[in-house]
């Protein structure tokens, strides 16, 4: 197990204290703002992760760095795409408030690893010490029935969840395995302890192993180092070409 500073085992105490199956229902923002994938970037660039022990800088650094690892792999378009986007559901701080946790200060509804609400959450992940603050778990609360399908479920909200609910309200040309690793990239518990197996349908089975070929570039790409000014431009240029590619713009609604 790492060790964690005080302050962030207080970040993820708040996690599983406020995150529950009632809860996570308020999260349903409508999208009405329409924004350039050149702007969502530049706002990024005040937003640092303060959930990510393994790196230190503008969030546009490491999506760069996670889709340009599947792209040296000579993985396909939508799958560089989604690594490049992955983490933009951070840009509902925008319209977020501390409250909700969903703000610069107050990131428990945004970042973190996360988990089904309406369920009992296991005990394996480094933070199963707060998980008798959940709500869900102390009322023994069990929404679902074996082999619902994870669709069916309600995961913990964070930019995962509102990075796949941008897709679903926005025309692009994903296949469905494009929507399963956004929607649950930062779902640990699933694609590194094989959690919920339960509750998977045969759909859900099949798209697993993308999701965990995916979390391989998310996680061993990081490094703390800058693209210098040439580099940064030729492959933003890239990036945005092939998301006008897939969305049919460079902008989106948010």
């Amino acid at each position: 197990m790492r060790k964690y500073t005080q302050k962030y085992l207080q970040f993820y105490k708040q996690i599983r204290k406020n995150q529950n199956y009632v809860c996570v229902k308020k999260y349903c923002t409508k999208m009405e703002n329409k924004i350039s994938i050149q702007k969502i970037f530049n706002e990024l660039e005040n937003f640092i992760d303060i959930s990510d022990p393994d790196i230190n800088l503008p969030n546009i650094t490491h999506c760069l760095q996670t889709a340009e690892g599947i792209r040296n792999d000579n993985h396909p378009e939508w799958l560089q795409l989604i690594g490049f986007i992955h983490d933009i559901g951070k840009i509902v701080y925008l319209k977020g408030c501390d409250k909700d946790g969903t703000s610069i200060n107050s990131q428990w509804g945004i970042v973190g690893d996360t988990f089904i609400t309406g369920t009992k959450i296991p005990d394996l992940d480094d933070f199963s010490e707060f998980n008798k603050l959940n709500k869900d778990n102390i009322e023994h609360n069990e929404f679902y029935k074996e082999k619902c399908g994870l669709n069916n479920c309600l995961c913990s909200f964070g930019h995962d969840e509102y990075l796949f609910r941008i897709m679903l309200n926005n025309k692009n040309s994903f296949p469905p395995e494009a929507y399963f690793i956004v929607r649950y990239h930062s779902l640990y518990l699933l694609h590194k302890y094989n959690q919920y197996n339960y509750l998977l349908n045969d759909s859900d089975i099949k798209k697993i192993r993308w999701l965990k070929l995916f979390n391989k570039y998310d996680l061993y790409t990081k490094k703390n180092k800058i693209y210098e000014k040439k580099k940064l431009n030729s492959l933003k240029e890239y990036y945005f070409k092939l998301f006008k590619k897939f969305f049919g713009s460079y902008t989106i609604k948010i």
